[in-house]
């Protein structure tokens, strides 16, 4: 074996296995229940545009910058990346959410396949069904490094 060969599989054979799984940041989440909620089984009551773009002073938002729902309520989110740069909308709890900007941080090259979260290169559109399942505050965020860092993040209520 050469020596970057070598140095790569020596990485990757110690990297947990659930960070493996699937090609993603952490296995997936699959379709159990987050804390947050988990994907629709149902038709959603709502929609909810978002736009996620670039300001002209280097600012990454997204629009709304916060957004309100109610407990139990099913809801489409309707994210556009409407901006010049790819982005990615992930919604979860804050320490999850600052778990997986550490790991993006680290492995930038990461694919998402979780119901939670969707990656869109510029003028892309996609959607989240979701049913919000507890009341509180939790997070979405872009965390395509540097992004989030750039504001790129808002609170998510649950009433």
């Amino acid at each position: 074996m050469n020596g970057p060969f070598l140095a790569l599989a020596l990485v990757a054979a110690a990297l947990p296995t659930g960070l493996m799984a699937a090609g993603t940041h952490a296995g997936g989440h699959g379709h159990a229940a987050m804390a947050i909620g988990s994907p629709a089984e149902s038709e959603p009551t709502r929609t909810i545009e978002i736009r996620m773009a670039e300001t002209e002073d280097g600012r990454m938002i997204f629009e709304p910058a916060s957004l309100d729902v109610s407990e139990g309520e099913t809801v489409r989110l309707a994210i556009t990346n409407t901006g010049a740069l790819p982005h990615e909308f992930v919604m979860d709890t804050l320490p999850n959410v600052e778990e997986h900007k550490a790991l993006m941080e680290r492995f930038p090259e990461m694919e998402h396949d979780d119901p939670n979260a969707v990656h869109l290169e510029p003028g892309e559109s996609g959607e989240i069904l979701w049913t919000f399942a507890e009341a509180g505050t939790f997070q979405f965020a872009c965390l395509i490094p540097g992004h989030y860092d750039a504001g790129m993040h808002g609170p998510l209520i649950v009433n």
